[in-house]
């Protein structure tokens, strides 16, 4: 059965019913847009490299039209921009000074960065206060 190059639905005539495509230019026999990875280990994977995988999951075609996964991916980018950022301003703020917090701080973003990926695989929507209501403006 051939099915649409453009949204991967299957033919039948000589347009596609779903995104209307011609037959000969949309024909081909699997479909080519099925995406390789759940739902739930693609929000999970948005968080492992931040910045990274968060902007992969934003840029990758069957991924970046998914409103969860694009959720997820833009709270990761925040995240971890303000990761960055606390973590230069505590290093400069603290220079000299009660610099033994420095490793606190950095220990409970790791925490929080482990408690985002684990319910993100679990299927479930943890929104961080300030980061997470920006996130779903975005997605």
């Amino acid at each position: 059965m051939p099915f649409c190059r453009s949204c991967g639905a299957p033919l039948e005539g000589l347009f596609c019913a779903q995104c209307g495509a011609s037959a000969e230019a949309a024909a081909s026999t699997a479909p080519d847009s099925a995406p390789a990875l759940s739902d739930n280990l693609a929000s999970a994977l948005c968080y492992v490299l931040g910045l990274v995988t968060g902007v992969l999951f934003l840029v990758l075609s069957p991924y970046n039209r998914n409103r969860k996964i694009r959720f997820h991916a833009f709270q990761s980018i925040f995240f971890h921009l303000a990761w960055m950022i606390l973590w230069y301003a505590v290093l400069i703020a603290l220079q000299g000074f009660l610099l033994f917090l420095t490793p606190l701080v950095g220990l409970a973003f790791f925490a929080v960065w482990l408690y985002l990926i684990y319910p993100a695989y679990q299927g479930q929507k943890v929104v961080l206060p300030l980061i997470g209501p920006l996130a779903e403006q975005q997605a």
